[in-house]
């Protein structure tokens, strides 16, 4: 395996710890993790990239090795992370960002909301939520309000070996050598001879703002970067989400410039299941950037 390093940055008051590989001065590409993530998730991406590249990947608030922020996570402070960790590391020129699920869609929306700041975007497997109609606020708010009463808990695993088993019934593709690398960095130990997920139990709790897929499009159709849209042949997450065929199409025709790569052999994790096919797009989509 390639090494990584560590840094931690100051990023909006919030203690960020940032995940890098590669050397310096050389081109840099940002990989973004999804949901109950972190950044290490992408090491067989990276051990694949057969290109010189300083990969820089952030542990998204709340999770990972990076600070917890109380009791609430709201979706447009990835935008603002995000853009914090851009100045800092990249403050000028135009960046790539690349990410899976969750930073997929930060990447994407990001593209919208700062079109000049981005170059390349390259979204893997992420392709919004269902729209949410208005009269779900209350319920939800109450829900949420509900929530708060009491601490937000994980799910206690014996040992690394008992959550990596549980990483593999999740994604039977997953080999069990790389279920027990992920465990120890997914997981962390709890205090109790146990362990737990690695990230802030808050980040289970209902979000109380809906999400409206008009605000999504509107972001997707400023993008003015050329967009790698990456999905696996195994359409099913999509489908249980319920983000349906109409609107998974217009997703895309939001998009000025896209090209869509279907990884065969793969499900939502398709950086876990096919790392090499999954490298080998995004380097040939970044070698085009100039042609």
């Amino acid at each position: 395996m390639k090494s990584s390093r560590s840094r931690f940055l100051e990023v909006r008051g919030v203690r960020y710890h940032v995940r890098e590989w590669g050397r310096e001065g050389a081109p840099r590409l940002f990989l973004l993790h999804g949901w109950m993530d972190v950044s290490a998730s992408f090491q067989f991406v990276v051990d694949e990239l057969e290109g010189d590249w300083h990969v820089i990947a952030p542990d998204w608030r709340g999770f990972g090795l990076s600070e917890w922020c109380g009791d609430a996570y709201w979706f447009p402070d990835y935008f603002a992370d995000l853009d914090s960790i851009l100045e800092q590391l990249q403050p000028s020129g135009e960046v790539r960002l690349a990410g899976h699920s969750l930073g997929g869609n930060v990447a994407l929306m990001y593209a919208g909301i700062r079109p000049s700041r981005v170059a390349r975007v390259v979204v893997l497997d992420g392709f919004g939520l269902v729209d949410r109609s208005p009269e779900e606020a209350p319920g939800r708010y109450e829900k949420w309000l509900h929530d708060l009463r009491s601490p937000a808990q994980f799910r206690p695993y014996a040992d690394f070996d008992t959550l990596a088993a549980r990483l593999c019934r999740d994604n039977p593709r997953l080999s069990a050598e790389r279920a027990i690398w992920l465990a120890r960095h997914l997981g962390e130990d709890d205090g109790q001879g146990g362990v737990r997920l690695a990230g802030d139990p808050a980040h289970r709790r209902v979000n109380p703002v809906l999400y409206r897929r008009a605000e999504s499009e509107a972001c997707w159709r400023r993008v003015s970067a050329p967009v790698l849209w990456v999905e696996p042949d195994d359409q099913s997450l999509r489908q249980r989400i319920g983000v349906n065929d109409e609107s998974y199409e217009s997703a895309k025709a939001c998009l000025r410039d896209v090209r869509v790569s279907t990884i065969k052999d793969a499900g939502h994790n398709l950086h876990h299941d096919q790392p090499q096919q999954v490298a080998g797009i995004i380097e040939a989509f970044l070698r085009s950037e100039h042609a």
